[in-house]
């Protein structure tokens, strides 16, 4: 008697399950459909981050950049847009965007501000010679657009974001040159015949960064977009009270990737 039960269980269950998912599914698709009718859009979107920390301009302490690497900055991220016009030509957009930004680079300079660790010990001066750094850090991105739309096909967007940061390492190595040690007439302490000095600024990395963006896309067919966005850190990555590297360093990216709209 009892298996008998669970048998009629299970037939009501396959019964009954596939009308239920019906049921969710055409309530999901009448709530798209009656957002759509009051002007919002939704977006899933996943990219991958181009770019570096740079100064802007380039300082006379860098002397030549002999590699650079971009390294994968992979981001994912979810928007949401509200038309505020019948014909859905002018919005503004909101997201959230979880991603990462590096870079690997190598180069030559020349009284560039350092602090190295050397036998265990932190010596800070001016180095000349070469010079390679490791950042990457992950962020979670909030950005606030106005959005205008250029036919079927195109969209347009520009305006703020605000990054906060989860993790990151700004830290590297020095080689083939010499420091002087306090100030550029210092003590000189040379490493040479392929010896290298490491140095970590990873803990003097700033938490939050605020910037613009702007960028477009282009609605490939009627759910599939492709998008392209630059973003321009106004900031400094580092703490307000870090004074070794004697200049400011932005995250300059430009982001490419797809998009999905529901």
């Amino acid at each position: 008697m009892m298996k008998r039960k669970h048998i009629l269980l299970a037939l009501a269950f396959v019964a009954f399950a596939p009308a239920t998912a019906v049921f969710a599914q055409n309530e999901r698709n009448e709530s798209l459909i009656q957002s759509e009718k009051n002007g919002w859009e939704y977006e899933v979107r996943a990219g991958v981050n181009i770019g570096g920390a740079s100064p802007m301009p380039l300082p006379k302490e860098i002397r030549k950049i002999n590699d650079y690497s971009p390294k994968f900055n992979g981001s994912i991220a979810g928007m949401m847009t509200k038309w505020f016009d019948c014909n859905r030509n002018f919005g503004i957009t909101l997201g959230l965007r979880l991603e990462e930004k590096g870079m690997e680079t190598a180069a030559t300079v020349k009284n560039y501000g350092m602090e190295i660790i050397d036998g265990g010990q932190r010596v800070s001066g001016y180095w000349t010679g070469d010079v390679n750094t490791v950042y990457k850090s992950s962020f979670v991105t909030l950005p606030v657009l106005g959005a205008y739309r250029l036919g079927d096909s195109w969209k347009l967007r520009a305006g703020l974001f605000v990054s906060y940061r989860m993790d990151g390492e700004f830290s590297g190595f020095v080689s083939e040159g010499y420091l002087r040690s306090g100030s550029p007439i210092g003590e000189k302490v040379s490493f040479t015949n392929g010896q290298t000095a490491a140095y970590n600024f990873s803990n003097d990395l700033r938490r939050w960064l605020w910037g613009w963006q702007m960028g477009g896309s282009w609605r490939a067919f009627k759910h599939f977009t492709v998008n392209a966005d630059l973003t321009y850190g106004f900031n400094n990555i580092f703490n307000a009270d870090f004074h070794t590297i004697t200049f400011a360093m932005h995250p300059i990216y430009m982001n490419v990737g797809f998009g999905y709209i529901f």
